[in-house]
């Protein structure tokens, strides 16, 4: 290249001109790796994962409550949309009827940082919590319910259409 005088056309770095502040619907830790909870209702976690299926993709929304670490609410859909997260959302606050000061917390996905979705949390005094940019420490238990569902379940299945599962 040198002896032809070719150079490399350099490109700038990119720079990024989103802004993560609670404007955006992302909101502080309030979890802070702390999986533990004193009694029912006190901290929920929530996360979406998915099945492969013949037909394609199934997600699945969860909501455990971090005292029991029982699955509280739930739901499935072809589509990873905001409706799907706000369903078990929706599911859980029925059952449970959790009181105010509850700590919700989850990833900054857009399903969960939706205005429709903390609308909800903030209608019910739900404190609202999620994990820092790209930790996925800060849900470990959420991910270790998916590890153990796939491999005990999903793993050895081979799904041939959604409504099987």
């Amino acid at each position: 290249m040198r002896e032809n005088g070719i150079q490399a056309i350099r490109t700038r770095k990119a720079k990024c001109y989103c802004s993560h502040t609670l404007s955006l619907g992302f909101a502080p830790n309030l979890l802070e790796r702390d999986f533990t909870a004193m009694t029912p209702n006190q901290k929920w976690s929530v996360d979406i994962s998915y099945i492969e299926t013949q037909c394609g993709w199934l997600y699945l929304a969860v909501v455990i409550d971090l005292y029991s670490r029982k699955i509280i609410g739930w739901t499935v859909s072809d589509r990873m949309k905001k409706d799907l997260a706000l369903r078990a959302l929706r599911m859980a606050i029925t059952l449970r009827r959790p009181g105010r000061g509850l700590i919700h917390h989850s990833d900054r996905g857009s399903q969960y940082c939706a205005t429709d979705y903390q609308m909800v949390l903030r209608r019910h005094g739900i404190k609202i919590s999620m994990s820092g940019k790209g930790n996925c420490y800060d849900n470990a238990p959420v991910a270790a319910f998916f590890k153990t569902l796939k491999a005990e379940r999903v793993w050895r299945t081979k799904f041939e259409t959604r409504p099987q599962d």
